[in-house]
């Protein structure tokens, strides 16, 4: 007598779109009544993200078929935290906000369809890698110094964070470089385009994306060798060359002056993380309602400490939501890169769901004092533009490796019994 086989929990989409929308509504409720007067505009902007994504969904349904929406529900869930953040500061922020939602979608369904062919992906690779190179130093040549460093171009209108697309493009050259190994070239080629990134990152003072970037670098290269031998010796030369990099440029030791001690300095270098640390905490289980906090009156409130603004105005229930979703994210990438039917999917899935969830890391334990600050942003969150469409990107690829429309070539499907060449997952 055989057992039948165990049927998985199915995704009920309609179910959770309900509770998401229930949860946007109440925040938009407070949004539109913090005033005495009714901002219909505030009606148009959040009752028009609801429908969008509703619209999303069915399409997905009813059209192509598709009855993956797991991802895309929980960037929308997200996504919806940081538009109603943004909202409380300003109707023109919650108006950007929703137009960088919009373009990410656009960002994550144009990736989506460029990679469905693996050996197409593997033909972007140089391109990306050029083009990667050329945008950072375009920024290293236009950008002024912004908050100590030079990752913004202002284009008056509008400005951009190249650093923040060449995420997406480093993911992309990383993961088709190394999905067939064949010589030293391609990974010889990989690390010298990683070099040349973080490079231009220290001299453009964005020492936290740069962390971001050799993080990547370090999971894609465990992930193609499983050699731990070699990954540590490269993460020695990486301590040693930031030792001799604070030996010899002794302000980028200054930028992390504040860490563990902010109590002593908390009205001055420690006193963004001091207010994090008191008014979030003040907030309690639920919040304080959304708009009356103090920590919005803190500089960079609505992007690089936006988490304590959650935790302060909607409750400690809803920054752990954020947390937990974050960690979705990455049980999603790791199940669809074991069953991913090529190593390149498979790579670009763990890479994306790594990059993301380190960044998260980054900018939670950086605002509390359990890491130093490196004012890196929150993903799908904090306020900006480039930050949006990069959250958005990266989220296309671990979608791609759990879709069931790719048709990759045989030599790359991955094998549960191959053990030699080292592991793709």
């Amino acid at each position: 007598m055989t057992r039948e086989k165990k049927k998985q929990p199915e995704f009920r989409q309609i179910t959770v779109m309900v509770l998401i929308s229930l949860f946007q509504l109440i925040c938009a409720a407070f949004v539109i009544t913090r005033e005495k007067e009714i901002n219909e505009n505030y009606i148009f902007i959040f009752f028009g993200y609801i429908a969008f994504e509703w619209l999303y969904m069915m399409f997905n349904v009813i059209i192509t078929g598709n009855d993956y929406f797991e991802l895309e529900a929980i960037a929308f869930f997200l996504s919806g935290i940081g538009l109603t953040v943004c909202a409380t500061f300003s109707e023109a922020y919650a108006i950007k906000q929703l137009v960088a939602i919009g373009l990410g979608l656009i960002a994550y369904l144009a990736i989506t369809l460029l990679i469905r062919d693996v050996r197409f992906a593997g033909m972007l690779r140089y391109p990306a890698a050029i083009g990667s190179l050329i945008l950072l130093a375009i920024n290293i040549a236009l950008a002024k110094v912004t908050n100590g460093a030079l990752n913004w171009i202002d284009f008056g209108l509008f400005s951009i964070q190249p650093s923040e697309i060449v995420k997406v493009a480093f993911v992309l050259v990383g993961a088709a470089s190394l999905d067939r190994l064949l010589s030293n070239t391609s990974l010889t080629k990989y690390i010298l385009f990683s070099l040349a990134c973080v490079g231009f990152l220290f001299l453009m003072r964005d020492f936290g994306t740069a962390l971001i970037f050799f993080f990547t670098f370090i999971l894609i290269a465990y992930m193609r060798s499983g050699d731990i031998k070699t990954i540590a010796i490269i993460c020695a030369g990486a301590l040693l060359g930031a030792a001799l990099i604070v030996a010899f440029k002794p302000y980028v030791a200054n930028r992390f002056a504040a860490y563990r001690h902010i109590w002593e300095n908390m009205d001055t270098i420690g006193y963004q993380q001091t207010r994090v640390l008191i008014y979030s905490s003040s907030g309690g289980l639920f919040g304080l309602g959304i708009g009356e906090g103090k920590l919005r009156n803190v500089f960079a409130a609505s992007t690089d400490l936006v988490f304590g603004v959650i935790c302060e105005e909607m409750g400690m229930i809803t920054g752990i939501a954020v947390l937990i979703a974050f960690a979705c994210i990455g049980i999603f990438a790791v199940k669809a890169a074991k069953s991913s039917a090529s190593s390149f999917y498979a790579i670009a899935a763990v890479a994306s769901a790594g990059m993301l969830i380190f960044q998260l890391s980054l900018n939670v334990f950086g605002i509390t004092d359990l890491l130093p600050l490196t004012g890196v942003t929150l993903p799908f969150i904090s306020r900006g533009g480039s930050s949006m469409i990069c959250s958005w990107g990266l989220l296309a690829y671990i979608r791609a490796a759990g879709a069931p429309f790719k048709m990759p070539a045989p030599d790359v499907v991955i094998s549960s019994k191959r053990k030699r060449g080292g592991r793709a997952a």
